[in-house]
């Protein structure tokens, strides 16, 4: 019987170079039932809509199996693709269904970007921190990461100078409820954004999963609606996963036809095309309007947890720590006092059955402060929430007195 000899086996350099990422790592602690986690960015499964989706698959087998069942175009099923575009068509600026590409997960669209743009060595802009999906997905295509000055009202547009940008690729941004730190930009900075970006020729990713779960403040245009007015190239990537399920796996790429075009051809040797009966069923789903009914009550849940998270961070952590305060999506990024290392807090938290992520893998093309952490709130119970946050808030200690 053959076996697999590590010694003998030839990787490719792209291979040898792969890390796990770390949220996954941790995600493995996790399982075990008694571990409290605010480590993963999991949507509540009370958001999902399971009878509608059942009845949507069943509707899509019986009157249209054949075809759901059958290789299908690459571009994506049709009449999903014309409801994305009409979805994000606003006054002055339609997008058209030749201009929509369905993928397997938005992180699909990330990879698929990677290898569009970037060469060993090509300038990647991002955002510090972020992501840590994208950021794993490009490193695999072996880029210089820089990092883009922020600060609590996120990306600063005016730091994107000549000699920042000179031969970037792109800039990645999540530009609602970031993931790690919930942050925003407010409509100044995204005007600032794609007007800069577009002087200097700079196409931007727009990353936005989390824009439908706003609950509190006035919703902002995206950038791929401000950016075409004032020829901005912006590539907006959006998913399915937080306003159905995410093991639906099924998002979509907005971008220039001349882009679509090349990333068709990518996807055609990846996937061919992303699963028929999937992309059926969700139109099914959402043809007649239903996530404006549903959308509101996942909106709902999801502040009351925020505000059990809130609560209890204001009543346990000690005063010195400070932490964001989102108007949507699913996390609150803390920052603690100068000298705690939270991947060491992780690994006395993991002792009293506490999960979080530490901060630094958010950050690439800069030196990762230690102090800082993500904490993730919609899946976990409120008295939960608040026996968590009271173990971490002990195993920080009490402030202390500035030096």
């Amino acid at each position: 019987m053959d076996t697999f000899n590590s010694t003998s086996t030839v990787f490719s350099k792209r291979a040898t170079q792969l890390t796990s990422s770390a949220i996954r790592e941790i995600l493995k602690i996790t399982e075990r039932p008694e571990v409290i986690s605010f480590a993963g960015g999991l949507p509540s499964p009370e958001g999902f809509p399971i009878p509608e989706l059942r009845a949507a698959f069943d509707h899509v087998l019986a009157t249209q199996g054949a075809t759901a069942l059958q290789y299908g175009r690459t571009e994506g099923y049709t009449p999903l693709r014309e409801w994305v575009a009409q979805d994000l068509s606003r006054p002055g600026v339609s997008i058209d269904p030749e201009e929509v590409l369905i993928v397997s997960g938005s992180q699909q669209a990330l990879d698929m970007l990677g290898k569009l743009f970037i060469d060993p060595g090509s300038r990647v802009l991002v955002e510090a921190p972020s992501y840590l999906g994208a950021l794993q997905s490009f490193s695999m295509f072996e880029p210089q990461f820089q990092s883009v000055p922020t600060d609590a009202g996120g990306l600063i547009p005016e730091s994107l100078t000549a000699d920042l940008t000179q031969g970037a690729r792109f800039i990645y941004v999540l530009p609602n409820f970031q993931n790690p730190t919930g942050r925003s930009l407010d409509l100044a900075r995204r005007q600032a954004l794609v007007q800069r970006c577009a002087t200097l020729g700079l196409p931007i990713i727009e990353d936005d999963p989390y824009g439908e779960l706003r609950y509190a403040g006035e919703p902002q245009p995206g950038l791929l609606e401000l950016g075409r007015p004032v020829g901005a190239t912006v590539i907006r990537l959006g998913t399915f996963s937080k306003v159905l399920a995410p093991g639906m796996r099924l998002g979509y790429v907005v971008a220039p036809r001349e882009i679509i075009s090349k990333l068709v051809q990518i996807k055609q040797a990846t996937d061919l095309h992303t699963a028929s009966v999937t992309q059926m069923a969700v139109f099914e789903t959402i043809r007649h309007g239903f996530l404006k009914a549903h959308l509101p009550k996942v909106r709902a849940l999801y502040q009351r947890q925020c505000g059990y998270m809130l609560d209890a961070l204001r009543q346990y952590f000690p005063a010195d720590a400070s932490w964001t305060t989102p108007d949507g999506g699913m996390f609150i990024w803390v920052t603690l006092r100068s000298g705690i290392d939270t991947t060491e807090l992780l690994s006395r938290a993991i002792a009293r059955n506490v999960a979080f992520v530490p901060g630094a893998p958010f950050y690439a093309g800069v030196q990762a402060p230690a102090n800082t952490l993500r904490l993730s709130f919609v899946t976990v119970p409120e008295d939960l929430i608040r026996q968590g946050v009271q173990v971490l808030g002990e195993l920080i200690g009490p402030a202390q007195a500035a030096a």
